[in-house]
């Protein structure tokens, strides 16, 4: 199965890259059907004129960020000199609190479907 998602700059050229090899979304009811073997089809906002497909290796799940940063080595996410605080204080920008309390965060491993 294919998911379309989108995602900033940024996070996207390190996944294109291969510097980035999971994702941190929460574990909403669009998350919660992606299975190990499916793929995401990431479009790159604002513009939305480059794709990239990657195929979902791992699936883990998490109440709060800050427990799923403790956990990841921030290599894995392309935040590598970062702190667990800032990196909580930027996921806030794109997730409230609230979301995440509802739903809880998921990290999804991915590899580039080359």
């Amino acid at each position: 199965m294919i998911h379309k998602m989108r995602l900033f700059e940024t996070p996207f050229n390190s996944i294109k890259s291969g510097r980035k090899t999971v994702e941190v979304r929460l574990n909403d009811e669009k998350r919660r059907k992606l299975k190990i073997g499916d793929k995401i089809d990431f479009v790159k906002v604002p513009d939305e004129n480059d794709t990239l497909i990657v195929k979902v290796i791992g699936l883990k799940v998490y109440h709060t960020f800050k427990e799923m940063y403790e956990d990841i080595p921030s290599m894995d996410l392309d935040a590598a000199g970062g702190s667990v605080e800032e990196m909580v204080e930027n996921t806030y920008k794109i997730y409230t609190p609230e979301k995440e309390k509802k739903w809880g965060t998921l990290a999804i491993s991915i590899k580039l479907d080359r």
